[in-house]
């Protein structure tokens, strides 16, 4: 029955629409997108969420004090601007005031003035309150311990409102570091500071975000429909455009964006290909002719060999050195490959700062190189300490929807000349890659590393939150206090002193920046999507269909 009125419901829209003359073709505005979800969202609560189909989501229910824009700059969305202390560690944001929450409370799906009313600033002090709060478990508390006050609340000594985020007057919202932090406006424009409204949240009584009636919006689309059985099809999530919000300040292109709930990739590809989507990310942009189809690449991913902790022969150090030292990336892409390149870094070129990829700034190529003599003599080194006279072969564990294995072909046969020894490739299933190296079953993995954000303090921090990537590091809180600075220059400084840190100890060698992809139809333009936390960004989406 509920899938029986959606489709009722988007037919009566649709003709309405036709009939009024809305659907303005030559602007490409106000087209209905079809667009794929992978899994259905664990959940809308922007403070907990952080799978790609609930970020997809959030991304298009809520909106911010801060965003950042497509040339990688933080700019205000609902703030009207903001001041910052001399010292850099009060932060002061001025709202808006057409920004409003919206609630269907008849479920007419019509936006009523009484189902209204303002965003304001203690909509923005609740949500960093829940983040902070032990009880909720949020996954971003780390990253908000730059409050002052945070860190205690965190630690379970104080309660929530112990951290210095306060509301002046409705319309003022107030921030105090513990220190300069040069990333805390980037922080204030990821979903886990979007507001959330104390009064609704209670009203819900612990189901908020978890369906159709324990969400609301204050940002360009609000959930219509959200119908999901886990044991059968035609799942879906509808949302509409949200008109209160749609200002001359605030334009959303399309009007409605239906989304299909899939369980796997290829149902999504087989979508795309018969028409029914307009567009889907994806790690491959293989067998699309860019030609025909829009594709956007975003290096986000860095892959690197990592080696078993526990491994009888790469658990020594200077054989992991000696596998370093005999990398020639200048021979590991042969030709014009435009979903791989070559890296000597960790932080991949989609970070961006000051609207440049971190790579502009910090050139990778100063983190090391090929050098056969001393890969050879750090090899005689390492047989030397582990007492042996020579090492078995080996494959190197690689999945299957990262790289072509073909691309390692070279570098197998450079450690065969160089060391002597096979060191073959074991290409599998992404699936059996994930298990095998959650159980440790491998001696070397060519991992793709990727941030939760786009962030170079994020990339590093990935070492310490990732099982097998914690031996790798030099240091134990090599993250901490990274951002602690107040200029982007210095910010660039530390980003790198961390990265030379990893990359010397030799538990992690980088071999490639890799792309992540946004496929869709050539008549869609101006749709955006952030390959970290894998939302995909609707608002000013054009079709000329």
């Amino acid at each position: 029955m509920k899938k029986l009125s959606l489709m009722i419901s988007i037919a009566i829209c649709a003709a309405v629409l036709t009939s009024c003359g809305n659907n303005d073709r030559g602007s490409g505005m106000n087209h209905m997108y079809n667009v794929p979800l992978l899994g259905n969202p664990q959940s809308l609560d922007p403070q907990y969420a952080d799978d790609p189909s609930s970020n997809t989501v959030i991304k298009n229910l809520y909106s911010g004090l801060m965003t950042i824009d497509q040339g990688g700059n933080v700019v205000c969305c609902n703030a009207e601007d903001y001041v910052v202390s001399e010292g850099g560690t009060v932060y002061t944001f001025h709202l808006r005031q057409d920004n409003c929450w919206f609630f269907d409370k008849n479920n007419d799906d019509v936006i009523d003035d009484e189902e209204c009313f303002p965003v304001t600033a203690d909509d923005y002090v609740y949500a960093i309150q829940r983040v902070i709060d032990p009880k909720m478990q949020s996954p971003y508390a780390d990253e908000f311990s730059c409050i002052k006050g945070a860190q205690e609340v965190e630690d379970g000594l104080v309660s929530a409102d112990y951290a210095e985020v306060y509301a002046a007057d409705d319309h003022t919202f107030v921030v105090v570091l513990s220190k300069p932090d040069a990333e805390f406006l980037s922080l204030m424009a990821s979903p886990a500071a979007y507001p959330c409204n104390r009064e609704f949240f209670d009203s819900t009584k612990g189901r908020y975000g978890l369906d159709d009636r324990s969400v609301m919006s204050n940002g360009p689309f609000y959930v219509r429909q959200w119908f999901y059985d886990p044991y059968g099809s035609n799942n879906i999530l509808y949302m509409r455009r949200n008109e209160k919000n749609w200002t001359d300040t605030y334009d959303i292109m399309p009007s409605y964006l239906s989304f299909t709930i899939e369980r796997d990739e290829q149902d999504i590809r087989k979508l795309f290909k018969e028409g029914e989507i307009d567009c889907f990310t994806t790690m491959s942009s293989s067998p699309y002719n860019p030609r025909k189809y829009s594709i956007t690449g975003m290096p986000a991913i860095t892959l690197g060999l990592i080696f078993a902790p526990h491994d009888k022969y790469f658990s020594n150090e200077n054989l992991r050195r000696a596998i370093a030292a005999s990398v020639d990336r200048e021979m590991l892409i042969s030709g014009k490959d435009s979903d791989v390149q070559t890296a000597y870094g960790i932080i991949p070129p989609a970070v961006r700062l000051l609207g440049r990829s971190y790579r502009e700034l910090s050139a990778d190529k100063q983190f090391g190189s090929f050098d056969r003599e001393k890969a050879q003599e750090l090899f005689a080194q390492a047989k030397g300490e582990l007492g042996v006279e020579s090492v078995e072969g080996v494959k190197v564990l690689v999945s299957a929807e990262t790289v072509d294995s073909r691309k390692l072909h070279s570098l197998s046969q450079s450690w065969q000349d160089i060391f002597g020894v096979y060191i073959g490739i074991d290409e599998v299933t992404p699936e059996e890659f994930a298990e095998r190296i959650a159980e440790g079953d491998y001696s070397i993995a060519l991992y793709p590393l990727k941030a939760d954000r786009e962030s170079g303090e994020a990339a590093i921090e990935a070492f310490s939150k990732t099982e097998c990537l914690k031996y790798a590091l030099p240091e134990e809180g090599l993250a901490d206090g990274l951002t602690d600075c107040s200029t982007s220059s210095e910010l660039v400084e530390r980003y790198t002193a961390a990265e030379k840190k990893i990359i010397d100890k030799c538990g992690f060698v980088p071999l490639f920046y890799k792309n992540e992809y946004l496929i869709a139809d050539r008549d869609n333009e101006d749709i955006y999507f952030d390959a970290f936390s894998g939302a995909v960004d609707y608002r000013l989406a054009r079709n000329y269909s």
